[in-house]
């Protein structure tokens, strides 16, 4: 999620190192939406719009060249990089930026990273720079490499292969990224060594938007992992594969692998600790029945809310069942208002927290954005469902005032939803009346297996048309 990072991850002995470094290719997507918006906005502000945009441009480009902390230390960025996660001499994924889709698909390994249209101008100059820099640097690298596998043992050539490969992905290189991992992979001893290297590449799949990269290697180190991989390898995939399946629209396993790691979450190479935990309260809310709503998501930002106070209140009982992770929840009140109004039935609050989550936290996204309508649709349709549960029938002029919107919005709204079969309820319009007709289970099953029935008697006919 994009927000100021205010708070860390449970500490662990061995951080691993950010690369490729996630933020940069989240800012790089936030750039991209900022040049849609200033396009389609430039006649309203040409000229403040357009000076925010060339700083943002600016600020990206001495990223590039220089280190993460450059474009993400101020105070007024939303994104936070240390030590560990800085990135130099980025020539490839420079020119993945600056080239046409059309253009890169052909010429560069980095396509993927490839936008509607190139995000940054063209940079003849410091694209020659930082060739010559990525150039010598791994001339360096293959001579270490050389030396080892004539004078030394297999760890040191281990070493040096990972070595390049960590490079390679630093700067921004895909395929060639992806082959060194491999190579060292194949020279590597030992399974976590081997659940790393693994999970590098995946990292390498979510900085280039490679999914099928993604899927393949979360795969193959599950099965490593399960051959033996030790407890925070185990817990670090899983939080790789939530991220993974969110991104894909597997909100219910996603979101359940999420809120499974969320008191036990390492993985902060590949998101921030308070990003990783409005995301396990935007998936649970999605995912969860209301009654489990208060106990696993509400407990989270229910807290942080007496914590933003600075007291420490006990409220209800739930809110302490994990101490060592509610006491980390930073400042999250759209988060806070968005659960609370879901779980009080306040529908009207809930339809305005919505309204703001989305514009905060789902359309700027790097991995969301695509699914913001979809996740919008389905939390209307939980919020009806919701309300329609306890009510054989309800006045049109009822839902609207509950949910704050105009009695057409409703109408229209419920008629969509019902049309597709995701409401089981009727319109009465003569009566201006909702009425549910929920079936039982017995009576679901029983138009399930009748449904089902008809399809397969279809089938049936069609093939024996075929075969006379």
């Amino acid at each position: 999620m994009a927000s100021t990072s205010t708070t860390t991850a449970p500490a662990q002995e061995d951080q691993v190192a950010c690369i490729p470094n996630l933020k940069l290719a989240q800012h790089a997507f936030l750039l991209s939406r900022a040049i849609t918006s200033t396009s389609s906005s430039s006649l309203s502000s040409p000229s403040s719009s357009t000076t925010d945009l060339e700083a943002t441009r600016k600020a990206l480009l001495q990223a590039i060249e220089e280190d993460g902390q450059s474009i993400f230390s101020s105070s007024s960025t939303r994104f936070g990089v240390d030590d560990s996660c800085a990135r130099t001499e980025m020539a490839p994924w420079l020119a993945a930026l600056t080239t046409s889709p059309q253009t890169s698909s052909s010429t560069s390994s980095t396509a993927s990273t490839s936008f509607n249209s190139a995000i940054l101008p063209p940079q003849p100059d410091l694209l020659a720079r930082l060739q010559r820099r990525n150039k010598d640097h791994l001339a360096t690298l293959d001579a270490q490499l050389a030396d080892a596998e004539t004078n030394l043992g297999e760890t040191e050539i281990s070493d040096a292969l990972k070595a390049k490969a960590l490079y390679l992905a630093r700067i921004g290189e895909k395929d060639l990224a992806v082959k060194a991992h491999l190579h060292a992979l194949d020279k590597t001893a030992g399974k976590g060594s081997k659940i790393d290297l693994r999970l590098a590449i995946i990292r390498i799949g979510f900085f280039h938007g490679d999914h099928n990269l993604i899927q393949d290697n979360i795969e193959k180190t599950r099965i490593l992992v399960e051959e033996g991989g030790d407890w925070d390898r185990r817990n670090r995939l899983k939080a790789y594969e939530g991220l993974y399946l969110l991104s894909i629209r597997n909100f219910k396993k996603g979101g359940q692998l999420l809120l499974d790691t969320l008191s036990t979450f390492t993985a902060t190479e590949l998101i921030d600790y308070d990003d990783f935990v409005a995301l396990c309260v935007l998936s649970g809310a999605l995912m969860l029945e209301r009654k489990d709503l208060k106990k696993k998501v509400g407990a989270i930002v229910l807290f942080h809310h007496c914590l933003d106070t600075d007291r420490l209140i006990l409220q209800p009982p739930q809110i302490i069942e994990a101490p060592e992770v509610i006491a980390l929840i930073p400042t999250r009140p759209t988060l806070k208002d968005y659960c609370e109004s879901l779980w009080r039935c306040d529908y009207a609050a809930f339809f305005k927290a919505l309204a703001i989550v989305e514009e905060s936290h789902l359309l700027p996204a790097r991995l969301l954005s695509v699914h913001s309508r979809y996740y919008v649709r389905e939390m209307r349709i939980k919020a009806y469902a919701q309300l329609l549960e306890s009510y054989r029938s309800v006045t049109l002029a009822s839902l609207s005032n509950a949910f704050g919107v105009s009695q057409d919005f409703i109408d229209a709204d419920l008629a969509r939803f019902i049309s597709a079969g995701r409401l089981n309820c009727s319109i009465d319009r003569v009566n201006s009346v909702v009425e549910t007709n929920r079936p039982d289970a017995k009576n679901a099953r029983y138009a399930s297996v009748i449904k089902k029935g008809d399809l397969v008697l279809n089938s049936v006919q069609r093939l024996s048309r075929v075969i006379g």
